[in-house]
Formats: C-alpha cells, sequence, structure tokens
C-alpha cells in the first residue's frame, strides 16, 4: 500500500465507515490488503468484506462504476462476490479523512469457501475457471453502463499503466522495451469482439473454491476496459509464475482452462498470438509496482515476491519471454 494512503488512515475513519453500513464494531475484523484496506464483518449474520480505497487512487466515479459492473455480472449468472447496499442505500460512501481527500468504502458478500489448494489444482477446477471467465467477458460484450458518466479507465490510461514511474533509474534496458511493447499493443484493434471491461486479476488469489467446486471471484479494484485475452493472459501469469515446470504446466492446465472458456465465450484465433505480449507487460508492471510497495530489497519478509525479483532484473534487460510456450498450439 502506498505510504501516504497508510499514513492518513484511522481508527475514527474505521469507525465512520462501519457504521454507514450498519456493522458492529465487535463484527469487523482486519484481512490482508495490497492496495486497500481490507476488513471481513458480520451483519445481520451474513459474512461480507468492508474496502476502504482512497481518493487518492480511486475517484467515486471510477468505485461506481466498479461495483455496477460486478452487479451486472452477478444478475447475469456469473459467479461473482457482489456488492451490497449502504444504511443509507448507497453502493459507494465517502469519508473524508481530515486532509482534503476521502475514503472512498465499498462492501462486499463473503464469497464462499476458501483460496484453492494445491491438491484443488486440477483439471475439473481448470474448466469452471475457464468457464467463469468466459461468462464474464460474454456478459461484458452486452454491458452498457447505467451511469454514463461513471466509466472505468481502458488499460493503457496512465492511472492504470504508470510503470514508468516505478522502474528503478538504472533500468534504462527495460524501459525500452517496456516503450516498444506498449508501443505495439496500443496498434491492437479494439474492436467489441475481442475488447471490453475486464477484471485483469483474476488470479489464484482472487476467487475462493467452496466445498461443491464452485469459483467464486472477487477483488475487481482493477477492471479496466481491455482486450479479452489480457484477462486470459493475466490467468495464465498467476498459474505459471514462480514455477520451476512452467512450460509443462501451461500444457496440463491452458487447453482444459480454454476448453471451460470457450463453452461462455469464443476469440479469434489471431488473439492468442498475442498472449506472450502482454504476459511481458504483466512481467514489467508487476516488477516495477514490487519497487513502488516493497523499495529495491532484500525481500527476505515476503518469501513469494523474493522469489519472483530473483534474477528478474537481468531477464527483463535481455527481454527474455516470460514462458517458452506457443499458445496457438492449444487451439
Amino acid at each position: 500500500m502506498e505510504p501516504r494512503i497508510k499514513a492518513r488512515f484511522n481508527e475514527t475513519i474505521l469507525k465512520e465507515a462501519a457504521a454507514r453500513y450498519g456493522i458492529a464494531a465487535d463484527r469487523i475484523k482486519l484481512l490482508d490488503g495490497f492496495e486497500s484496506f481490507m476488513f471481513e464483518f458480520t451483519r445481520d449474520g451474513q459474512p461480507g468484506i468492508l474496502r476502504l480505497s482512497h481518493s487518492l487512487r480511486r475517484t467515486p466515479a471510477l468505485i461506481q462504476a466498479e461495483v455496477d459492473w460486478i452487479n451486472d455480472l452477478a444478475a447475469g449468472g456469473a459467479a461473482v462476490a457482489g456488492a451490497l447496499f449502504s444504511a443509507g442505500n448507497n453502493l459507494v460512501e465517502a469519508v473524508p479523512d481530515g486532509e482534503g481527500g476521502q475514503f472512498l468504502v465499498t462492501a462486499f458478500a463473503r464469497a464462499p469457501g476458501a483460496h484453492a489448494g494445491k491438491d484443488e489444482w486440477i483439471p475439473p477446477m481448470f474448466d469452471r475457471y475457464g468457464q467463469l471467465i468466459g461468462r464474464m467477458h460474454a456478459l461484458s460484450k452486452q454491458y452498457t453502463p447505467p451511469h454514463p458518466d461513471c466509466a472505468r479507465y481502458h488499460w493503457d490510461d496512465d492511472i492504470n499503466m504508470n510503470v514508468e514511474d516505478f522502474l528503478p533509474d538504472g533500468d534504462a534496458e527495460i524501459r525500452q522495451h517496456f516503450h516498444a511493447l506498449l508501443a505495439r499493443l496500443k496498434t491492437l484493434p479494439r474492436d467489441p469482439d475481442g475488447y471490453g471491461l475486464i477484471h485483469q486479476d483474476a488470479h489464484g488469489g482472487n476467487f475462493f473454491v467452496d466445498q461443491s467446486g464452485r469459483i467464486t471471484l472477487f477483488d475487481f479494484d482493477d477492471c479496466c476496459y481491455g482486450h479479452y485475452i489480457y484477462d486470459l493472459a493475466m490467468v495464465v501469469f498467476y498459474a505459471l509464475v514462480n514455477r520451476e515446470d512452467a512450460p509443462r504446466f501451461a500444457s496440463y492446465f491452458f487447453p482444459t482452462f480454454l476448453k471451460g472458456y470457450q463453452r461462455e465465450n469464443r476469440l479469434d484465433a489471431a488473439w492468442f498470438k498475442e498472449i506472450p505480449h502482454f504476459l511481458k507487460l504483466r512481467e514489467i508492471d508487476l516488477y516495477a509496482m514490487i519497487h513502488r510497495s516493497f523499495g529495491p530489497g532484500p525481500y527476505d519478509d515476503d518469501p513469494w515476491v523474493a522469489c519472483y525479483m530473483e534474477g528478474r532484473r537481468e531477464r527483463l534487460m535481455a527481454n527474455h519471454p516470460f514462458v517458452e510456450v506457443d499458445f496457438t498450439a492449444f487451439l
């Protein structure tokens, strides 16, 4: 989390946020949060998640656009954790931070189940995972925002693609590779069949699986207008990252995931040639965001980050592919 946002948070703000949603003080508990403050709560016997974002990151209109889309997806049959109304019948509540900004408060139903364990990453789950993302994209193609003045940004807008702000000064080669990659991706068509609202972060940390195997997706904080294949690339990136057997696992995971996806939505075969480029985009983006949030290292307090950053600079400087896989071979 950005230090300037963390410094503005206090118990008074939390109490006001909870009160806006009718949550008793003894029914709320802090959870981990990377970009926002996250809390688990119980209201009227039902579990939920309270999120406090900040106006330094998102405007009220952007968050309204996020929750509008989430609830449209839920109404359309996609298994997502829906946004809940406050006591004042709002989906977004603004709590002043005392320094001229606002904490923007939203609440969501808690997804049933828990994160998928290692033993659950098997073909039946891959298929359901793909079907959920496919359903989301199919619904996105039909979606019209209910509030015309509330719209999410596009994937290449500065608010989303601020990689250069956080790349270290000494990473000139990485900066050059990023410029070339961004220029290429900006030339891709934005037709309705391949471009619309996407989750942009639909990895295993952002869904739960219940005892029946049903997957429920949450954390739409990064949703934006983007290429549907970018969403698929994000799924692939996090399924493979930090794995020594990444090419082999791609061959195990992706065909079944794609089969599930294609039951709900179809993409032109040409899009699958772009997966390596979107993988590289995420690889550079994550490298920059780790520098933003954790500094230059060492990363001893976070083994996952430490594993990701080991040798990463050298790989990015050399512009090595994220993974040596031909994704068109799975079609």
